[in-house]
């Protein structure tokens, strides 16, 4: 296996590099560093670079490739970064009404106490 280099990251915390055996160019998430995956290509294991190598395509449908993976890697980030923000909405939600709650029940306690 060829030693891992220091490269550049990705504006998008992606990591793009080329597969060790059948240079097929690969993206995947920043925090996949130093692990080893098989390639999409070639399905041999490959370890993915501490930081992004420059890539170059050798072919129109290599770019086509990439191009289509980054499209995809980035449709999907917006739509977790969608759930992110839904669930911190309903958690927000959530802790406002157990707030109502609590304030409620000490106002519960103190009226038992005053009638006791």
């Amino acid at each position: 296996m060829n030693p891992v280099r220091p490269q550049t990251k990705s504006e998008h915390g992606d990591l793009l590099f080329k597969c060790q055996h059948c240079a097929s160019p690969l993206i995947v998430d920043a925090a996949a560093a130093g692990m080893t995956l098989n390639c999409q290509r070639c399905g041999k294991p490959t370890v993915v670079p501490m930081m992004s190598v420059p890539v170059s395509p050798t072919s129109p449908q290599e770019l086509t490739d990439l191009q289509r993976k980054l499209k995809e890697n980035e449709s999907q980030r917006t739509e977790v970064t969608g759930y992110i923000n839904q669930l911190s909405i309903q958690l927000h939600r959530w802790k406002l009404r157990l707030q109502t709650l609590n304030e409620r029940k000490d106002e519960l306690e103190e009226e038992v106490r005053k009638n006791s």
